[in-house]
């Protein structure tokens, strides 16, 4: 059927979109309509930013909600005389774009670039109020030189370190997993089971700006819903407490086992002590006894997420060693379990089966002391075997209420603020104990053992240590003719791209062959709409002025930390 537009078409008002919509907006194109300046304007500024794409190859009725929702509000905003800025780029990088490119044997650029063309097409046919000058790609290496630029200042002000972490680990694909790529213990792709592995990574310290985002939460009372408002102090989850210290010998070496606890009140009610698979108590344990050693290798199997552990059945096993209680001096026994991980606080936790229920049914299961240290209230417990009894189910007798303490010899009638106070004046003196703030929220872990994702700048020398790639070195540009299998990172096997030099002694290095995770790229490409075509800066300030803060978003919400760093750093 023809798409022309006759003469009784025209004349009984038919709409005929493959003409007029066609002719709009080339005549759209041609005005630069919806282009917008960095310079000054007596006209109020808008900026509308919408979630950032990642370039799947198709829209979906999804992209087309969120940037309608978005183009409505930026037609708005101008028929009232603002001048609106509406970007649009792609995050480029990310495991998606390398799994579908393993899938279609392509290198993960040409994959991506490909479906950026048919996704830009499909946008356009849509007729959003787009400025399309300011379009970028996160993987191209205009934009990614900067966000290297930023890891840099980042580390040079003590944001940025490396330490070892615990991930999922596919023996068969030689390849870190997320969490949600590992289905009953065992690898998404080769079906391997899944192992726990110490690596290192390179993280933000995001906590060091726990308390100023906790506390800044007030301003926005008010403002935003309160159950919003709670679930960012939970996810924050500042905890005050007491880390204490079980001393030990081992080997003839003198050491603590360190732990910390929210409820030092209980103190007198631990019975034993439990240790990650890979904590040096552990490790010791293992080259002593050979079941030891096979049940901490069981341990580092499975799944390393917080939930899967939750859900997971609670197994250990007894070491044989044990440490010295700080206030009693009894010999406490210590044992490893598959519910510690060390990557979390010392990999160790202080056991109170009397009033955890999670050691509780612990302490069952193996026989284990259990010793009750605060009061419970008289018939505390008698609707708990009420309702067990009802559904035919176990009563876990763990009270984990605050109350006076009993069965604790000086400390017996204090309640919790005076039994802490008055056990950290002797522990502290003979430092065996201290105070402590923990947060549930974590420093972010940006290094990924992919290949499709922006090379972290640094360089590993065997005299220096871990170097920093020369500012004026970057980018460090990404090889884009791989094309991966999924076993590995590919770019172990680059030597022009491995080989190096260390800028610090001159000798021969390797460069850094981890990646940033995806949500680096998404965490700052907002700031970087206001000025995407300025090479000599990553942010131009006076186009900032200009546009930044984002007005209206509409999407999620991942840019929200890095916009904290860079407020807070002044970068």
């Amino acid at each position: 059927m023809s798409n022309a537009v006759t003469a009784d078409q025209t004349e009984n008002n038919y709409y005929n979109p493959q003409a007029i919509e066609a002719a709009q907006q080339t005549k759209w194109a041609t005005d630069k309509r919806f282009e917008v300046s960095n310079e000054p304007s007596d006209k109020p500024s808008r900026y509308m930013l919408s979630m950032f794409p990642y370039p799947s190859g198709k829209l979906h009725m999804g992209h087309v909600r969120n940037y309608t929702i978005s183009d409505v509000l930026s037609r708005y905003y101008r028929l009232k005389g603002y001048e609106v800025m509406q970007p649009m780029g792609w995050d480029g990088f990310g495991l998606p774009a390398e799994n579908a490119a393993i899938a279609n044997q392509t290198p993960p650029a040409a994959w991506t670039f490909a479906n950026i063309d048919s996704m830009r097409a499909q946008l356009k046919l849509l007729g959003l109020s787009i400025d399309w000058s300011r379009e970028f790609a996160t993987c191209s290496p205009e934009y990614y030189q900067w966000e290297q630029w930023l890891f840099l200042q980042l580390y040079k002000k003590g944001l940025v370190y490396k330490k070892l972490s615990t991930v999922n680990w596919d023996p068969v694909d030689n390849t870190v997993l997320a969490n949600e790529q590992v289905i009953d213990g065992k690898g998404w792709r080769s079906g391997a089971a899944v192992e726990k592995r110490d690596i290192p990574m390179y993280y933000f310290n995001i906590t060091d700006y726990a308390d100023e985002l906790l506390d800044d939460l007030d301003q926005l009372e008010g403002h935003w819903p309160s159950e919003v408002l709670t679930m960012q102090r939970n996810w924050i989850g500042r905890s005050a407490g007491m880390e204490v210290h079980f001393p030990y010998e081992l080997a003839g070496e003198e050491n603590t086992l360190d732990v910390f606890t929210t409820r030092p009140d209980t103190l007198m009610g631990v019975t034993y002590v439990a240790v990650a698979a890979e904590h040096p108590l552990a490790q010791y344990a293992s080259e002593q006894d050979d079941a030891i050693a096979q049940f901490c290798a069981l341990c580092k199997k499975g799944s390393v997420a917080e939930a899967d552990l939750a859900k997971a059945e609670k197994i250990g096993m007894d070491t044989g060693l044990t440490v010295t209680h700080p206030l009693t001096g009894e010999e406490v026994p210590v044992w490893v379990a598959n519910y510690v991980l060390m990557s979390y606080g010392s990999g160790a936790v202080m056991a109170v089966p009397a009033h955890d229920e999670r050691d509780y049914e612990f302490a069952v299961k193996y026989n284990l002391p259990i010793k009750q240290v605060i009061n419970v209230p008289e018939g505390y417990f008698d609707e708990l075997k009420a309702d067990a009894k009802a559904n035919d189910s176990e009563v876990n007798f763990a009270y984990t209420e605050r109350n006076t303490l009993v069965n604790s010899g000086e400390f017996d009638g204090l309640d919790f603020e005076q039994a802490f106070e008055a056990m950290l004046a002797k522990l502290e003196p003979k430092e065996l104990a201290k105070k402590k703030i923990q947060y549930r929220l974590r420093d972010w872990g940006v290094s990924r053992q992919r290949y499709w994702g922006c090379p972290i700048p640094m360089i590993n020398c065997e005299h220096c240590g871990t170097v920093p790639v020369e500012e004026q070195d970057l980018p460090v540009v990404l090889p884009t003719d791989v094309v991966p299998d999924g076993r590995g990172n590919p770019l172990k096997n680059i030597p022009e791209f491995v080989n190096t030099t260390c800028p610090k002694c001159g000798n021969p290095a390797e460069r850094e062959t981890d990646t940033f995770d995806t949500f680096v790229e998404s965490s700052w490409y907002y700031a970087r709409f206001a000025s995407p075509n300025d090479a000599q800066n990553m942010v131009n300030k006076s186009a900032a002025n200009k546009w930044l803060p984002v007005d209206q978003y509409v999407g999620g919400v991942e840019h929200a930390v890095m916009h904290l760093l860079l407020s807070l750093i002044h970068i």
